[in-house]
Parts: structure tokens; sequence; C-alpha cells
């Protein structure tokens, strides 16, 4: 396939768009891949599968198993080669997978081959999983979700930071991603800026959200609070975060939840993958009402979903509390300084402070990727499969006043709780519209 000149700045040497054919035989030359793959290489079942915003995924089968196949796009895929993208963001999600399968093994696909000039990577064929929004759009319930979930964010977050690692560590484990910045600037346009002011690429519900929108734009004190939360992002580097943790990068079954799609990875504020996934959760319930379904399990499913959020954090704090408590060896909060029962208390204390800065950030971050999904580009299939635009609308406008209120007033929710209850009163409100 042709790419355009401006596409083409720094894609590497030998790098080509490749289709079912070409990757049959590219595939078909590396004697691991086709021994796992099996049987004839023009046997094999090759499908293009990717629906995200980004990328080529292939669905690869052999007699003897099968594969998925991820290659970067010199572009961005959902707008196409007029957003130039680097292709450098395959290593950074290669160099992320391999970091969380350390850190987090079994909750993450395998990586069988990695290509960096092609900007491809072959990875664990995950099945029967589908991708988590799939089956919340269908009201299906995950019983395993919240702990696997769980100790992924738990562990990948806290064995990057500065209280499992020493200094020098940590700034070398930082450099190693710095120069993923062109997907930081993605997520700083699209989540922190672009849908507070008019820009090309937003999108919403129109007519009904047009002054909802438009209040948005016009809305300072919010200006303020998402201008904070920019700042976090750009400037505390915490931990190595995914980056774009939401339930379109979760696969699962009943049984099993593997996390995708790292490419956005590099260090930042925890409370940002943390946020993301209560997010994608509370949105899941604002978009139930919208989707067709009988009483008793539109019931179930709002009251699993609302059980989940509650859920996400309290287990998260729980099991990074757990880590820091026994795993501490960073340079971070130095035992020797919190000597004696007294010392050990007010290390408590701190940890427990330090919890609920965290939640403050969490719930601010939530409040931001409702907002981006609603009113800015690349939106989520959980409002957009609502075929009644006013129904969808509805349901959205519920969670932007929902979203509006935590990130101003993120100060008055001090617990899970009352975030879930807010939204549980949200539930049934209507909008003058």
């Amino acid at each position: 396939m042709t790419i355009s000149a401006e596409a083409r700045q720094g894609t590497p040497s030998g790098y080509r768009i490749l289709n079912e054919a070409d990757l049959r035989a590219y595939l078909a030359a590396i004697p691991s891949v086709a021994t796992q793959l099996g049987g004839p290489a023009d046997h094999w079942a090759i499908t293009e599968v990717g629906d995200g915003n980004l990328n080529l995924v292939f669905i690869v089968k052999g007699s003897s198993g099968g594969l998925a196949v991820k290659q970067a796009l010199p572009y961005v895929r959902l707008v196409g080669e007029s957003w130039p993208l680097p292709l450098s963001r395959a290593h950074y999600e290669h160099l992320a997978l391999t970091h969380q399968n350390r850190l987090a093994p079994g909750l993450v696909p395998a990586i069988v081959h990695h290509d960096a000039a092609l900007a491809l990577t072959a990875m664990e064929l995950l099945e029967p999983h589908i991708i988590m929004r799939k089956g919340l759009v269908a009201g299906t319930i995950y019983p395993s979700f919240v702990d696997h979930v769980t100790t992924f964010m738990a562990q990948t977050l806290f064995f990057s930071s500065d209280l499992a690692l020493t200094a020098a560590a940590k700034k070398v484990a930082i450099a190693s991603f710095a120069g993923n910045h062109a997907l930081c600037k993605i997520t700083e346009d699209l989540i922190f800026t672009d849908p507070y002011r008019i820009a090309e690429q937003n999108r919403w519900t129109s007519p009904w959200l047009d002054a909802t929108a438009a209040d948005i734009r016009a809305d300072l004190d919010l200006h303020v609070a998402i201008s904070r939360l920019k700042l976090k992002f750009l400037s505390s580097a915490e931990a190595l975060i995914h980056g774009d943790l939401h339930t379109g990068s979760i696969m699962v079954t009943d049984t099993e939840t593997k996390v995708i799609d790292p490419e956005f990875a590099f260090y930042g504020p925890m409370g940002f993958d943390v946020g993301a996934v209560l997010a994608n959760l509370l949105m899941a319930y604002f978009a139930s009402d919208g989707h067709e379904r009988s009483q008793g399990e539109r019931q179930a499913f709002e009251s699993w979903v609302l059980g989940t959020v509650d859920q996400v954090w309290s287990g998260f704090a729980q099991k990074f509390l757990t880590l820091w408590r026994s795993e501490a060896r960073g340079d971070a909060y130095p035992l020797s300084l919190f000597p004696g029962e007294a010392g050990a208390a007010r290390l408590e204390a701190e940890r427990q402070a330090y919890m609920a800065r965290l939640f403050q950030d969490a719930v601010g971050f939530t409040a931001a990727k409702i907002i981006r999904r609603i009113l800015g580009l690349a939106h989520n299939i959980d409002f957009e499969l609502i075929e009644d635009a006013k129904r969808r609308a509805t349901c959205e406008a519920r969670a932007l006043r929902l979203a509006r209120t935590l990130m101003v007033e993120g100060g008055s929710f001090t617990s899970i709780g009352s975030v879930t209850n807010a939204a549980r009163e949200l539930r049934h409100w209507q909008p003058g519209f």
C-alpha cells in the first residue's frame, strides 16, 4: 500500500503496510511462528479485524494454533493520512507489554514475535475472549473482572513507582518511555483541551447536546479544573501507566481478564488509569437505559456495574496498600525515618493520606474521560449503539452532569460510595430538551 509523503515522514527503512497475502508470506518465513500456527501457510486463515482508532489487527489461525498480529500505521486510522503518527508507538507498546507481563503475569497477552522495522507485534490469540465494552453493551456481567483489573493496576502501578524502585532505576524507566510524546499529545489534546473549546474534530449528539457543549466551552470553573488535571498529566511521573485503560482495551471471559493495547504507556499519574476504568464503567451504567433489555435484566446489570465501580476502587486501594506494607523497597518513605510503634502508626496514616489524594486524582480523571467520550473525537459504542438519538442524548447528558460535578466539586467526594450514589441519583434525571 502506498503512503503519502506526509505520513511517511519518520517511518523506518523497510516499513510497508501489510495486507493479508503479505502477512502470510512474512509469518511463513519465521520458523517459530510457522511452527506455532502449524500446517501449510496457504491453509492459514487470516482476517483483518481491527476496529480501533489507530492500527491494523489480524487474526491468524493454523492447524495447531492462532495468533493476533498488530501493525501500527503511520497515521491515525480513524482519521486517515491527514493525521500522521509515528510508528515508534509500536516500540513503546512492546516495551509496556514486556513490563506488564513481568509485573502482572497472566493479565496481558504473551508476546510471540516483534518486528521493529515493520512496527509489528505477534501475540497470544485471546479466545474465546471478547472486548469487554461489547459485552457490557449486551448487558453481560463478568464476575472475575474486579479481582483481575485491580490486581493489574495495583501491581503495575506500585512496582513501577518510587515506593518500589530506587530513584536511579525510576529515572532510567522514565527515560525509556519519554519518547512516546506523540501518543501523549493525543491525550493532552483530545481529553484535556479539545472538548472545552471549538475544535474541528469534536462532535456530539446534536441538536440535543448543543447547549450542553456550549455551556462546557464557557464554563471557566470547569476549565480551571481540567487545566489542573492536564498539568498533573504533564508533570507527575508517578508510575508506568497504561494510558488508555478503557473497556475497549480489556478482553474478558467469565474467568479471565487480559489488558491489551498499551501503546499510550508512559510514566504519568496513577489516577489516570484508575479513573479510565471507573469512567468507562459509569458510562456503561448510564448507557444501559438506552439499550433494549427487560426491566429485570436492566436492574441486575446496573446494580452490578455500580457495585463494580465500588469494588474497583476499594479492591485496588486494598491491594496497593498491601504491596506498600510488604514490598516497599523504593527510595520514597524510607522505613528508617519511621522507627518504633509511633513511627509505624505515622507512616500508616501517611499511606491513608496518599490514597486519599490518589482517589481525588482518580475522580477528576474519571470526569475528564467521560466528557471526552461524549463531546470529543472517538466515542464509545456504549452510547453510539443507542439508535434513538434523543434517548442517546439523554443518557449522555446524565453522564455529563455527573462528570461536571465530579470535576468541579471533586473535594466533596471522599469515598467511592459518594460517586456511585451521585450516579444513582442521576439515573432518572431528565434533561430539559
